[in-house]
């Protein structure tokens, strides 16, 4: 695995982690739990929208960019991203205000176009570009975010709607000219045989993530049922922040899947695989005890006096975000080799146990009881992952703790850069 990509990609999430920490902290601060809790109700229906955009726009782009033309993918790509873009939001218009319907149709349009040039970088092994698109989601959302606030005077919930809008669509603009520069007009065309291979892998990949998500995201909907939005606020920034520590994972797993979609040799795959599970164990591991470290009372000073539960929420979180950061790498192996049934089977077990116990103890325990859900589901789905990968490979100890000479090589690196 090229250390130097890895090492690009792992700086890039670790930018990204800071501005959303940024983000969070000013919509906090800014609207408060009731806002942050549409805020994250919004953006909750917004990634349920790009779970079925993503059958063309996800990893079907990636997956089948070295081996069909991008004239031949990118079409369906762009077609279904408005189709799906509409639809679906109009579908949950009926539970929403018909203002946040309108944010959620313009935000799902242009996110989906944007994430299927983003996703064809990955499949081409562009891991530069990839790297500085969701760098640049961030910083110009911000930017868009201060221009709409402080210039144009929008100080309402939504000023973050309208700036994301922004911020979609200008960065659409611009990658849509670097990859269509590269594109040969004549040959666009609408192929039957590649619509359906890109279907077939598409759907089935986002069925598991999509799954994933409603197991990641079932209890927001639960707690503002059963508890009311503020709560899924408070919930909310305790779940963003544990979560910022997948950085690590998520930024292996990328290079990672790029690297197999394009790499026939197995056992090189399953080493790259163990060589990418050490590293997020380790830096998650070392992660979340600094965030348990830090004393209660800074995170109510940083996020407001709503938000006093925040260590108590990331304690409970801690083992399930661990585990997910790990199997998250296996994941993605087995998306990279196209066994793709594994990934349904846990995130179906992992949903289960979310919805089952979600009715019984939510409305008892509130907060504790959806982070306490939540934690159990991902070690149970984790668990299966697990399973799965040691069936065809040696379990070794040493998977989880990085050699020596990794170590030095990793310092060797980073000290080269400065």
């Amino acid at each position: 695995m090229k250390q130097n990509t890895i090492l690009k990609t792992f700086v890039s999430r670790f930018l990204i982690l800071i501005l959303n920490f940024g983000l969070v902290i000013y919509s906090t601060n800014m609207w408060g739990s009731e806002g942050k809790g549409t805020i994250s109700i919004v953006i909750a229906d917004l990634t349920i929208v790009s779970f079925f955009a993503n059958v063309f726009v996800g990893s079907s782009m990636s997956y089948f960019a070295s081996k069909f033309k991008t004239e031949e993918i990118l079409p369906f790509a762009y077609l279904w991203s408005i189709l799906i873009g509409i639809l679906i939001p109009v579908l949950f218009s009926f539970n929403h205000t018909l203002e946040y319907s309108n944010y959620l149709i313009a935000l799902s349009v242009l996110s989906s176009l944007l994430a299927a040039n983003v996703n064809l970088f990955v499949g081409q092994q562009n891991i530069k570009l990839f790297n500085l698109y969701t760098v640049l989601q961030q910083i110009v959302h911000i930017v868009f975010i201060i221009i709409v606030v402080y210039l144009i005077k929008i100080t309402s919930v939504n000023s973050y709607f309208l700036a994301q809008i922004s911020c979609f669509g200008a960065l659409f603009l611009v990658s849509t000219f670097q990859v269509l520069k590269h594109c040969d007009f004549k040959r666009i065309s609408f192929s039957k045989e590649i619509g359906n291979k890109l279907f077939d892998y598409g759907w089935k990949t986002q069925l598991s993530a999509f799954l994933q998500f409603l197991n990641n995201r079932l209890s927001f909907y639960f707690l503002e049922y059963f508890k009311g939005i503020v709560s899924v606020g408070v919930f909310s920034v305790g779940i963003a922040f544990s979560e910022a520590i997948w950085t690590v994972s998520r930024s292996l797993s990328v290079v990672l899947y790029a690297d197999i979609i394009n790499n026939k040799n197995s056992n090189e795959a399953i080493e790259k695989t163990k060589i990418s599970l050490r590293v997020s164990f380790l830096i998650t591991l070392l992660f979340i005890v600094v965030m348990l470290i830090i004393p209660a009372q800074l995170y109510s000073m940083i996020f407001g006096k709503d938000f006093s539960q925040t260590k108590e929420i990331v304690l409970f979180l801690s083992p399930g975000i661990l585990a997910i950061a790990v199997s998250n790498i296996i994941g993605y192996y087995f998306a990279g080799i196209n066994k793709l049934r594994i990934l349904n089977v846990k995130a179906m077990i992992g949903l289960i146990f979310t919805a089952i116990s979600s009715f019984y103890i939510i409305p008892r325990w509130g907060i504790r009881g959806a982070c306490v859900i939540t934690s159990i589901s991902y070690c149970l789905s984790s668990g299966l992952l697990f399973w799965r990968f040691y069936q065809i490979t040696e379990f070794r100890v040493q998977d989880f703790i990085l050699s020596k000479t990794e170590i030095n090589l990793l310092l060797n690196k980073v000290l080269k850069k400065k």
